[in-house]
């Protein structure tokens, strides 16, 4: 029969490809699902901080710029730049003489006057004398009355001379004081307790107090510090006086000192057309490690807990009406449990757990598979960023 092997031919064929389907059909059906896999966190105990940060500059709580009230030449300096000083100590001397001669004018205009004084009072007892005596003889009408008004009239004028030259005195003995006061501001002292911080006036300079009061150095109690802190105007209206406070030094960022917020100042400083908010405290500095005008990486907490119970920001979820989010828990048989957590304090990189997980916990933060060179065609640009 000559049709019977073509249709062999199909049958075997039918069959073969019967068998890759059924084949196929088993590699699907038989082979294990594919597991997803996840980026987890455990739940740990840690001190967790919520702050605002800032740079701060560290100034002296009191700094006084010691000037000069009179003019001339600085004669001498009695100090040396870091020296401490006492108030009252002397710390410089501008050239006297001209106060001294000043004074001695002064002096010698009063001495004067109060000539003129001794010699008006001789005058106006001899005019009361001859008052007395005309007017004992007009009494008697042996002169005119015309000697006794002139009498009168002498006598006055005399007395009102003399009140006239009691007034130039006081006037004098006023700016004797004001020359004997310039010339002890050729003696300049310190006003405060303090260490001598920079010194702008050398000897032999000339100095002029005529329109303001030029500054010969600074001091400065360096025993308590003031930090300014700038505080950008995004965070400042989360901060207030009262909040605890540390800060860090470049060259000691080991060791912080803490303090507690004085004060912020109301009115905004700009720098490169950001607008920045001065937070104020004071620090004790008995060893004077700080110094003026040093940087200090200020931290202000807002809120603070010791050992809690935290988990990444990234593990959490929306948040419900009463205030607790999601979390996704993976369990140790790799299923996932959802839990309604409440949260405390956070940070921009954790959150405190108060309710809802325990320590050892492992909560999911993100899909593996978003990270998977082969799904996100990226090739192997985000294999660093699976933790």
């Amino acid at each position: 029969m000559p049709n019977t092997p073509p249709r062999r031919s199909r049958k075997v064929l039918l069959g073969i490809a019967a068998l890759v389907v059924l084949a196929v059909i088993a590699f699907f059906w038989l082979s294990p699902a594919k597991k997803t896999e996840y980026l987890t966190a455990t739940v740990q105990r840690t001190n967790l901080e919520n702050a605002v940060l800032a740079t701060g500059v560290l100034q002296a709580l009191r700094q006084v710029e010691v000037g000069a009230q009179v003019s001339g030449q600085l004669k001498s300096l009695k100090v040396a730049l870091g020296q401490t000083v006492k108030k009252g100590d002397w710390l410089a001397e501008i050239d006297p003489v001209i106060s001294q001669n000043t004074l001695a004018q002064e002096q010698a205009k009063l001495e004067n006057l109060q000539a003129q004084k001794l010699a008006k009072e001789v005058r106006i007892k001899q005019a009361e004398l001859t008052w007395a005596r005309q007017r004992e003889m007009l009494a008697q009408d042996a002169a005119p009355r015309q000697d006794m008004e002139s009498a009168d009239a002498e006598l006055r004028a005399l007395r009102a001379d003399g009140v006239s030259l009691e007034a130039q005195i006081r006037q004098q003995k006023l700016a004797m004081a004001s020359a004997q006061t310039n010339l002890s501001y050729t003696r300049i002292v310190a006003p405060i307790d303090g260490d001598v911080v920079s010194i702008s006036t050398l000897e032999g300079q000339t100095v002029v107090a005529a329109f303001q009061v030029p500054t010969l150095m600074k001091l400065a109690d360096l025993s308590t510090m003031t930090v300014k802190a700038q505080v950008s105007e995004a965070d400042v209206v989360r901060v207030k006086a009262g909040l605890p406070v540390y800060f860090t030094i470049l060259g000691d960022p080991d060791k912080r000192y803490h303090g507690t917020l004085r004060a912020v100042q109301p009115s905004p400083e700009k720098i490169n057309n950001a607008v920045f908010f001065n937070a104020l405290f004071d620090v004790p500095n008995p060893d004077r490690t700080l110094r003026v005008d040093m940087t200090a990486q200020v931290t202000i907490l807002l809120g603070e807990a010791k050992q809690a119970l935290t988990v990444p920001l990234t593990a959490l979820g929306a948040r419900d009406k009463d205030g607790r989010q999601e979390v996704r828990v993976l369990k140790p048989d790799q299923s996932v449990e959802k839990r309604q957590v409440r949260v405390g304090i956070s940070n921009n990189f954790q959150a405190q757990v108060l309710e809802g997980l325990k320590e050892g916990d492992t909560v999911i933060t993100g899909d593996a598979s978003a990270l998977d060179p082969a799904s996100s065609g990226e090739g192997g640009g985000n294999r660093g960023k699976r933790r």
